[in-house]
C-alpha cells in the first residue's frame, strides 16, 4: 500500500471511530427505580428519535470526586450527569460544569413561557438544569413497629419504643439536620447551629445515641431492600424508592413524611467536552427537560416535575394506573411538616463536615 493510501485509510478509520463515539452518550444517574424512570421518559424516546445509544452509569453519588479526577487527568468520559443541587453548585463554582443559558439552551413551555420563568426559583445555579423535586424521608416495617406506628421523625432516635436496627445514609447531609431537630433545635435555627463547631458536635452526639443500631447505606436501593428483608425496622431513603417498594412491590412498608427533606435533582453537563459531544449533550438536555418529558417521568416514579407547566400534566402511573399526585412529596397531605434543604450551606460546608462525619464513623 502506498503512503498516500495508508494515510487515507487511517483518516477514514479515525472518522468512523469519531462518528461511532458521537452516536453514544454516557449518562450518569442513581440507578434503580430512578434510572428506570429516566429510561422510560427520556432515554428510550431520545434514542428512538436520534439513533444515539445511551450508556447508563450509576455513579451519581460519587459525581463530584470523579469529575474532579477526570478533569485533572484531562479525560472526561461522561456526557450528562444527574446530581443534587448542592453538588451542582460545587461543580459550577469549581469550573467543572458548563454554564447554561436557560432561555436559549432549554425548551420554552408549550404556551411560550421562557424556561427561566417556568423553572423559576429552582434554577439555583448557573450550571444546573432542574429535573425533579424529591424528598428524603423514612420508611418503616408496618409489622415490626408494634401497635403504634411512628408519626414523627424523632421515632428514629427512640430505640425503646421502636427497638431494632435503623438505616441511615453514610453521609452527614440530612442526618445532622434530623439529629438537631430531635435534640430540641428549632427548625429555622438548624443551619445557624450547624454552622458552628459546637452545633456539629451536638448533632454527632445525638447520632451517637443510636450509632450501634444503625446500618449505613450508600445506594438508594439499600434501605428498601433492608426493609423488605426485615433487617431494619425503619430507614431513610428517597420517597420514590419507598413508593416503588410499597405500591409496585407490595411490601409491608409505611411512609413517614414528617420532616421529609425537600431537595432538587437535575442535570449538569461536564466542562471540557469536545464541541461535538457538547452539542449532543445540549440536544439531549433540550429534549429531556421539556414540559412533557418532565411530566412523563412522573408516570414511573413519585417525584414532582421541576417545571411549573409540567405539574398539570401529571396523571396516572404507567402500569399501576393509580393517580400519582397524592404520592408526590409536594402533596398537601404529605407536606404538612417539611424541612427545606439549604443548598448554599452544604455547598460551603460539605467538605469540612464530611471529613468530620467520616472520622466520627470510624471511631
Amino acid at each position: 500500500m502506498t503512503l498516500t493510501k495508508l494515510l487515507t485509510a487511517t483518516t477514514a478509520l479515525t472518522l468512523v471511530a469519531g462518528a461511532a463515539a458521537a452516536e453514544e452518550m454516557t449518562i450518569v444517574s442513581w440507578g434503580g427505580a430512578y434510572t428506570a424512570s429516566q429510561k422510560g421518559a427520556y432515554h428510550d424516546p431520545y434514542s428512538a428519535n436520534t439513533g444515539v445509544t445511551i450508556i447508563n452509569d450509576d455513579s451519581s453519588a460519587e459525581a463530584v470526586a470523579k469529575l474532579r479526577a477526570m478533569s485533572e487527568a484531562g479525560n472526561v468520559t461522561w456526557d450528562v450527569v444527574d446530581v443534587v443541587a448542592a453538588d451542582a453548585i460545587r461543580l459550577c463554582d469549581e469550573g467543572l460544569a458548563l454554564e447554561i443559558d436557560a432561555d436559549t439552551m432549554l425548551a420554552d413551555a408549550p404556551d411560550g413561557t421562557k424556561a427561566s420563568e417556568d423553572f423559576g426559583d429552582l434554577l439555583v445555579s448557573d450550571c444546573f438544569i432542574p429535573q425533579i423535586v424529591y424528598s428524603t424521608t423514612f420508611g418503616y416495617r408496618t409489622d415490626l413497629v408494634g401497635d403504634t406506628a411512628p408519626t414523627t421523625v424523632c421515632a428514629v432516635f427512640d430505640t425503646e419504643a421502636y427497638p431494632g436496627k435503623r438505616s441511615l445514609e453514610k453521609r452527614p447531609i440530612n442526618n445532622m439536620e434530623w439529629a438537631l431537630l430531635c435534640d430540641g433545635v428549632a427548625k429555622d435555627a438548624v443551619y445557624d447551629v450547624l454552622a458552628t463547631e459546637e452545633g456539629q458536635q451536638q448533632a454527632l452526639d445525638k447520632l451517637a445515641t443510636i450509632k450501634d443500631d444503625v446500618i449505613w447505606w450508600s445506594a438508594g436501593a439499600d434501605t428498601p431492600q433492608l426493609l423488605a428483608d426485615g433487617e431494619v425496622v425503619m430507614g431513610s431513603t428517597y420517597n420514590g424508592r419507598l413508593f416503588a417498594a410499597i405500591e409496585e412491590q407490595k411490601q409491608p412498608i409505611g411512609m413517614l413524611w414528617d420532616a421529609q427533606v425537600f431537595d432538587l435533582d437535575g442535570w449538569i453537563i461536564p466542562a471540557g467536552l469536545s464541541d461535538e459531544r457538547k452539542e449532543r449533550a445540549l440536544d439531549y438536555i433540550m429534549f429531556a427537560t421539556d414540559t412533557q418529558r418532565l411530566a412523563d417521568q412522573a408516570q414511573y416514579i413519585s417525584y414532582g416535575p421541576a417545571r411549573k407547566s409540567s405539574a398539570p400534566l401529571v396523571g396516572k402511573h404507567k402500569t399501576l394506573g393509580i393517580d400519582m399526585a397524592p404520592h408526590m412529596p409536594t402533596d398537601p397531605n404529605n407536606a404538612k411538616n417539611t424541612f427545606l434543604y439549604n443548598y448554599e450551606f452544604w455547598a460551603d460546608y460539605r467538605d469540612d463536615i464530611d471529613a468530620k462525619f467520616q472520622a466520627w464513623l470510624a471511631k
